[in-house]
Order: C-alpha cells, then sequence, then structure tokens
C-alpha cells in the first residue's frame, strides 16, 4: 500500500482510491515515455480501466485511449482529456519513484494529469446519475503540439457538445483551482528566415553582400514588432532563438539562417505578427540586396475560454472544492498547448490545478528538478467528476 506523506486532505476520493493514485502516478512516473511511444503508459490505463469495468479502445491516433460512461439521457457527449507523454529531460530530483529511463521525465505533469483523470473515471463509474454520457481521452504527444489534432482527426470529437482539460501550475498553491475568463495559453508558431548573400574576403567587404550584417539588422528589427507595431494590452512574443552564419574570422558569410518563436493569446494579433516579420525581412534583404526567404510553421493556436463555460467550470469548483479553492491567471501565459485544437472544435474550458510543492517552488514545467504536491490529483479528479455531472446537467437544460 502506497504511503501518502504530503499532507493531503481528502474531499473527493476516499484514501483506498488516493492511494491507488498516486501509486499510478508513481509507476508511470519511473518509466516515462516520450511523445508517441506511450505504450507502458497506456497498457497502464487500460488496466485500470479494466478493473473499473469502463468500456475503451485503444490504439486511437496511435498510443491513445478513448473510454466511455453512459448517461441517463440521449445527450451528446462531455469530454474529459488528459494527456500522457513525457520529456527528453534527465531526471534529477531525488525521488524514489524517479525515471528508471535514462534522458526521459515526466517534468511537466503529464502524469499527474493521467492519474487524475483515472481518478475521475473511478469517481464517475459509482455516480448514480449521469446527466449525459462522458468520454475520456487519454492522449498522446501533447509536448509535440500534434497530438489533440490526431485525437480530432481520429473521431475523437465525434457527437462531443462540451471538452474540459486542465494543467498542473506551480504559481499556484495545492488544493487550488485556477479559472479564468478569455486567454488561457498563446499561440506557439516558429518562423525560419534564410538569408542569401554573397561571400567574400573579411579584407574587401565591398565586395560582398554580408549576410551576418543582414542577420543581425533582422534580429534588432524583429524586436521592433513586440515593442512598437502591438497593442501592449495583448500580450505577444517574437524570439530569435537561432543564428547560424559563417565558418572562419577571415571570410564573409554568404548565406544566414534565423529560427525563432512567435506567440500570441489571440488570433488577429497571431497574424498581425506573422506579417510583420515577413515585411521586414523582405524590407531588410532589399535593403541590402541580399534574398530573404521567409517560412512560418504554425503551431497550437491561441486557448481561450469562453466565458459562460468558464462560469460553469467555477460552480463546479465551488460545489465541489469550495468557495477558497477558486483562483484566477493574474498575468499573461505565453506557454502554448494543444488543448486548443479541440476548444476550435468544441465549447469547453481548460483550467489550472494549484501544485507547487514546498521547497521546490523554484522549479519550473521542464525542469529536471520538476515534482508537484500529489494533493493536486485529489483536487483534479474532484473537478472532473464535477465538471463532468455539471456538463451534462447544462447540455440537458439547453435540451428541453
Amino acid at each position: 500500500m502506497t504511503q501518502v506523506s504530503r499532507g493531503v486532505t481528502m474531499t473527493g476520493l476516499d484514501s483506498k482510491l488516493f492511494e491507488q493514485i498516486v501509486s499510478f502516478r508513481r509507476a508511470i512516473h519511473a518509466e516515462p515515455e516520450l511523445s508517441w511511444h506511450e505504450y507502458k503508459t497506456s497498457d497502464r490505463i487500460a488496466a485500470f480501466l479494466d478493473e473499473l469495468e469502463i468500456p475503451y479502445k485503444r490504439g486511437v491516433a496511435g498510443t491513445g485511449i478513448v473510454a466511455e460512461l453512459p448517461g441517463e439521457h440521449d445527450l451528446p457527449f462531455v469530454a474529459l482529456r488528459a494527456d500522457m507523454d513525457a520529456l527528453p529531460i534527465q531526471e534529477e530530483t531525488g525521488l524514489p519513484f524517479a525515471s528508471q529511463v535514462p534522458g526521459v521525465m515526466h517534468a511537466c505533469g503529464h502524469d499527474g494529469h493521467t492519474s487524475m483523470l483515472l481518478g475521475a473515471a473511478a469517481l464517475l463509474v459509482q455516480e448514480k446519475h449521469r446527466p449525459a454520457p462522458i468520454r475520456f481521452l487519454f492522449q498522446p504527444a501533447e509536448e509535440t503540439g500534434k497530438g489533440a489534432k490526431s485525437m480530432i482527426e481520429a473521431g475523437v470529437l465525434e457527437n462531443v457538445a462540451l471538452i474540459f482539460g486542465g494543467h498542473l501550475d506551480r504559481h499556484f498553491p495545492a488544493g487550488t483551482v485556477a479559472v479564468t475568463d478569455g486567454p488561457v495559453n498563446a499561440s506557439s508558431d516558429q518562423f525560419h528566415i534564410k538569408i542569401q548573400g554573397a561571400g567574400g574576403h573579411a579584407a574587401r567587404p565591398h565586395e560582398a553582400i554580408d549576410s551576418v550584417v543582414v542577420g543581425s539588422l533582422l534580429v534588432m528589427a524583429l524586436q521592433t514588432i513586440v515593442s512598437r507595431e502591438v497593442n501592449p494590452a495583448h500580450p505577444s512574443v517574437v524570439t530569435v532563438g537561432h543564428f547560424k552564419a559563417g565558418s572562419a574570422s577571415n571570410v564573409i558569410a554568404s548565406t544566414a539562417q534565423l529560427d525563432g518563436s512567435i506567440r500570441a493569446q489571440e488570433q488577429s494579433v497571431r497574424e498581425d505578427l506573422q506579417r510583420s516579420i515577413e515585411r521586414i525581412a523582405r524590407s531588410i534583404g532589399d535593403l541590402h540586396n541580399a534574398k530573404i526567404e521567409v517560412t512560418i510553421d504554425l503551431g497550437t493556436p491561441p486557448l481561450s475560454n469562453p466565458p459562460d463555460i468558464a462560469e460553469l467550470a467555477r460552480e463546479a469548483v465551488r460545489e465541489s472544492l469550495g468557495e477558497a479553492t477558486l483562483r484566477k491567471l493574474e498575468i499573461a501565459n505565453m506557454g502554448g498547448e494543444d488543448f486548443a485544437y479541440y476548444m476550435e472544435e468544441v465549447p469547453g474550458c481548460y483550467v489550472r490545478f494549484g501544485s507547487v510543492l514546498a521547497g521546490k517552488e523554484g522549479y519550473p514545467a521542464h525542469s529536471s528538478r520538476f515534482d508537484f504536491d500529489e494533493q493536486a490529483l485529489n483536487v483534479g479528479a474532484t473537478y472532473f467528476h464535477a465538471i463532468a455531472l455539471a456538463g451534462g446537467r447544462r447540455l440537458l437544460e439547453e435540451g428541453e
């Protein structure tokens, strides 16, 4: 029997079920798997669902699992989603259940997300009155930004009317849930700029077109997009993360490559940023007679909670965990989240589960020392149970 020693306050899960969920989390934490390779994780999820006698389908979008529970009424599904992939990071937490896989770690809390959703499934299978049918989505490859799209292409949103998800968040104390109207996550796109100049001898720059100079001007000019073209009230980021050029100190480089990230919390700002990058790159290329090629790879779109669905989530938190549990995002979160793809298709809400662990406040997600307070597993399971029922009641009211 797993011993829990982190001061967890029980709410939705009884002590036995909580210990099972904690044991499950620690088991998959010890054997993390990268995106598209979540085979053992899927095996464990399937075994847990078998114990609950919840029917499911495996092999969805590769390693994904979709499980379903019937409802009392002929209504569309309420969907609940958890991601389950790990990251290519060498763990340095020193935990007794630390990763046994070299160079792979659950450094973003997906082991927690999967575990809390299984906890919710255990609560919901015991629920006597489920207004609407419930679909559980165990999704691979969130870290690639492509898992949700693959699940959608596999048909997981068929006959789904509402969808809910969440993420552990070290900015909030354990035992809390942050529910926010509007923007929750930013878009996450990449840009690539190829500069073709003309090489030459460093002593005779007038005979060349220096791609290093062109690239350097681009790096600085791109920073003016956010500072001078975007309304300061609309958070956005343009970052050049990679600059490659040159081979020797006495040679003027003929080519250069810039790669970077574009992030915005609104679709209109996202599109403006893309256009500005292309315009500035072309202009600087013309200024120095260099050929410029700009490629923009679209990533996850912005994630924004509709106010009415966010209020439904807040009500579920109040009913199941209490008013004092509620929080909201106070600052912009510029991280990407592929849950946004689901919400382009279906209304929903994405929340944050407070999870900061005393003594590890300084270790963010994607850190080799990341960990979270396991109280969040209980809170997450309780919330998912409550929002599944609240969503079903809402669909029932709308259908009357």
